[in-house]
């Protein structure tokens, strides 16, 4: 094992969408191929927007992806103490100092710079009073928040392992709160403070939060000594190279599950969304753990394309194991009331029932839906596919069709296939006048996989039972 150590840490104040799962998996692949660890943190400091549910939203939607955590998940605010220690020390320290600015200053301070054409940032008027010695003498009235204080000369190099190193000025970054005037430390107090305290040695995330890097690097140092090595992935944009969005696909994880996706398949999709290793699309999980590497991660933004995971979803589909199909596949067989949660069919059974519908289902509903007619004792018949095949000449061939298949005993697609042949052969018809109506029979549509696939698998008691029912329905108006 390495000591590599890698965290996601995301805020509960929505659901899990692709954006921060695609963070979490690079953090989660970073730490599989490395031997490393990665940990799991809420960061759950907004406390009006924070809620239960969408914690439990983000627990479901890891799980779901596969994405197993090391360590946690630990709530931010339950550290809160460890917080304050550290703005405590470095207040001592002369690292950070109280501000009795009222809001009403801050504002008017704010408005002059714009007027101005500066920067709107905190003038440092409580530092300077401070010196960062002594305190600034308390105001009546007002309760401080804590600023952290900023270098005011020189720079900072972020060495970042996507993007190379970026440079950013002291003397344009801004004292930032990190405690507010009811004491509570802020997101970039506390997101240093836990990597600190939890060992974190990369940060991965998106580059919205590189402007926030030099700020927390400085903090990293105040704290301790020197900052974890950075990562900021590009961003996701939509197909029309906008800002991605609802009506792109930014919706929750678990809306994806809904769908009929794998979770292999958005996987594999969202590594692709700014990784290849050479002209691969199509990886197992265990086969992106094995050639993942923070080397061939691009800094172009990528494009949201629905078309390319729906196609991979197909791929993901075609080549999962029977026994995980079933699993995955069992919820939506279930939703829709053809089997119950605790469905166990035969393993052999299954797994020729699945191949057979594999090579054109595009989602796990489709697939459900199709395999309906192999479990259900009986099926409904699509009303035009009745009307133009379940008519008054079909009868005959429906009841020549039972005794055929009632004196088959090895009742396989084969010898089913001879026995057809053989009453399209004395009839003097083609295969289709009778394959067809035989399949809207069995099926209740027009389109299905080999009819004779169909047939032994749906099971020689259920193919009779639907045959005679289908000889009733020939001609008749309901």
């Amino acid at each position: 094992m390495s000591d590599i150590r890698v965290r996601f840490a995301p805020s509960p104040t929505g659901h899990l969408h692709i954006g921060s799962a695609r963070t979490a998996l690079f953090n989660w692949l970073f730490a599989r191929s490395q031997g490393g660890k990665f940990i799991l943190r809420i960061e759950d400091t907004d406390r009006e927007r924070s809620t239960d549910q969408y914690i439990d939203g983000i627990l479901e939607g890891m799980r779901w992806m596969g994405l197993d955590w090391d360590e946690g998940p630990f709530r931010q605010t339950e550290r809160i103490d460890l917080h304050k220690k550290h703005i405590e020390d470095l207040i001592k320290a002369g690292d950070a100092y109280y501000c009795y600015c009222s809001p009403e200053e801050l504002d008017a301070h704010r408005k002059q710079a714009m007027k101005d054409g500066k920067p709107m940032r905190y003038n440092r008027k409580c530092r300077e009073l401070s010196n960062l010695a002594e305190p600034a003498e308390p105001v009546e009235g007002v309760a401080p928040v804590v600023r952290f204080a900023m270098p005011l000369a020189g720079h900072i190099v972020i060495d970042d392992m996507i993007k190379g190193k970026v440079t950013f000025n002291n003397e344009e970054l801004d004292d930032l709160i990190i405690a507010r005037s009811d004491g509570t430390p802020t997101y970039n107090l506390v997101v240093v403070a836990d990597d600190v305290d939890m060992g974190i040695t990369h940060v991965i995330r998106g580059e919205d939060h590189l402007n926030n890097t030099p700020k927390q690097a400085h903090i990293y140092k105040a704290i301790a000594s020197e900052p974890p090595r950075f990562a900021h992935q590009s961003l996701i944009l939509g197909p029309d190279k906008g800002k991605m969005s609802k009506r792109h696909g930014a919706t929750s994880v678990l809306d994806y599950r809904d769908q009929g996706y794998l979770p292999s398949a958005l996987v594999n999709y969202l590594i692709r969304l700014g990784w290849s290793h050479g002209d691969q699309e199509v990886f197992t999980t265990e086969e992106l753990i094995k050639y993942f590497s923070m080397e061939n991660v691009g800094t172009s933004p990528s494009i949201y394309d629905k078309d390319k995971l729906q196609w991979l979803n197909a791929e993901h589909i075609k080549m999962t194991p029977p026994e995980v199909m079933l699993r995955h596949l069992t919820p939506y067989l279930a939703s829709e009331g053809t089997v119950d949660e605790g469905w166990a069919p035969d393993a052999e059974w299954f797994a020729s029932a699945l191949a057979t519908l594999v090579e054109r289902a595009k989602d796990l509903n489709e697939l459900a839906s199709s395999m309906r007619y192999y479990i259900l004792e009986t099926v409904e018949f699509d009303q035009k596919a009745k009307a133009k095949f379940l008519k008054p000449e079909t009868k005959e061939l429906f009841e020549e069709a039972v005794k055929e298949l009632e004196g088959i005993e090895d009742f396989t697609a084969a010898n089913i296939e001879e026995s057809f042949k053989g009453i399209c052969e004395r009839r003097e018809i083609g295969l289709g006048k009778l394959a067809q109506p035989v399949r809207v029979a069995l099926t209740g549509g027009t389109a299905s996989p080999g009819i004779f696939d169909v047939i032994e698998i749906v099971g020689r008691e259920r193919v009779l039972l639907r045959l005679n029912k289908a000889i009733e329905a020939c001609g008749s108006s309901e």
